[in-house]
């Protein structure tokens, strides 16, 4: 997925939604699908070389990572309420993950958050 596709986001979504149809409960599904959105939007908008989303459900955990292809780690930022919508991905993530964080790799970085809760 490269930055011009920023309308795939949605595809990308419905993707992880179907991913997690049967697996996970739909509470946590939601959750998933807004936190893996703000992760790709990120990745498109700051680095704009693309993005690789990766899932994977464990018994208790969904683990979601989104790597891209820049070195440099996030900013932490705190948006002002001249900011509109801009400015609160993270801190999303942040709020609403169990758990998560960043590895720098040779080239570019993960950012990756999990969900605890378990199957349906």
């Amino acid at each position: 997925m490269a930055h011009t596709d920023l309308a795939d986001i949605s595809e990308v979504r419905c993707a992880l939604r179907e991913f997690l149809r049967y697996r996970w409960r739909e509470e946590s599904a939601e959750v998933a699908e807004l936190l893996l959105s703000e992760l790709v939007t990120n990745a498109l908008v700051h680095t704009r070389h693309g993005a690789v989303v990766t899932v994977t459900v464990a018994p208790a955990t969904l683990r979601v990572e989104v790597r891209d292809f820049v070195s440099g780690l996030p900013m932490s930022y705190i948006p002002d309420a001249d900011d509109g919508t801009h400015g609160r991905g993270l801190i999303l993530v942040q709020s609403l993950a169990d758990a998560w964080g960043v590895k720098a790799h040779a080239l570019g970085k993960v950012v990756w958050f999990e969900l605890d809760g378990g199957r349906p």
